[in-house]
């Protein structure tokens, strides 16, 4: 085993332990709290901590890995920052409270298994194009890390922008039982779940402007992580989720009809 890949490992391993124990944090802090929803508020921290971990230990310092440890940072504190704001004082989420009637006397162990750590598998599977450019050592910047930056960018601007959108929306009184429509809501269904794929395909692209130039290219492989991100959003946790919450919803129904699903469009015209 070379040595190149012997340092690469051992990153990951001390990366993978400093991870392990904040998702025991996350463990023990929502089970006091009889509240496992809490996870989602430890969620982006996850990503920032592999990340600047992973920047740390490697030590390097590189102009690439610095950038994308930033944009990471980013997404992070205002996704947290977001869920927080929007899930304070309201208790566990209906979905955990759902799984602890199901799970019964059986719920610690559950909990642990279905939620915390699972929730971090995901997370370093996703997070995995950022390990890849922080553990290796990153060749110059080149034409390829400008466009997976630029579409980050779009992705941010999407998920932020979407987000604070239907905040206000469903922060008015007045919108009670309506269906969001408008500002990016018009041309998407799901503008902030569109924009956190986005981001995290922007990142495999620098991952993979890097995999093109070092010796150590298995950088190729870290696709897996937006690949997983795209179809829990999609297939999940996300788009699933909200269309069966919605499950009869006449004018839902017709909101859907004339808006794209997931990608950016222009509107159909409503024939009712």
């Amino acid at each position: 085993m070379s040595d190149v890949l012997i340092s690469i490992l051992q990153i990951l391993g001390w990366t993978g332990l400093f991870f392990l124990g904040y998702l025991l944090l996350a463990f023990v802090v929502g089970t006091a709290k009889k509240d496992n929803s809490l996870i989602d508020r430890f969620y982006p921290g996850g990503f920032m901590l592999i990340a600047w971990s992973t920047l740390i230990l490697k030590g390097t310092f590189d102009f690439r890995q610095i950038i994308i440890t930033i944009l990471v940072t980013i997404w992070g504190i205002r996704l947290g920052t977001y869920v927080t704001i929007r899930n304070w004082g309201k208790g566990e989420d209906k979905r955990y409270q759902n799984m602890r009637e199901r799970w019964g006397d059986k719920v610690l162990i559950n909990s642990l298994l279905r939620i915390y750590l699972f929730q971090g598998l995901i997370i370093f599977l996703v997070v995995s194009p950022v390990s890849y450019i922080n553990v290796v050592d990153n060749p110059a910047i080149w034409w390829l890390d400008f466009i997976g930056i630029g579409v980050w960018v779009i992705g941010f601007y999407f998920e932020t922008v979407g987000d604070y959108q239907l905040y206000v929306f469903l922060n008015n009184p007045e919108n009670q039982g309506k269906v969001f429509d408008e500002g990016l809501w018009r041309y998407t269904q799901h503008p902030n779940y569109f924009g956190e794929v986005t981001q995290w395909w922007g990142i495999f692209l620098v991952a993979t402007s890097v995999a093109l130039k070092v010796y150590f290219p298995y950088g190729f492989i870290t696709i897996i992580g937006p690949i997983i991100i795209t179809y829990m959003i999609i297939n999940v946790s996300g788009v699933r989720l909200l269309n069966k919450q919605f499950e009869g919803d006449s004018e839902y129904a017709r909101y859907k009809r004339r808006t794209s699903q997931f990608i950016p469009l222009p509107p159909k015209k409503d024939k009712d």
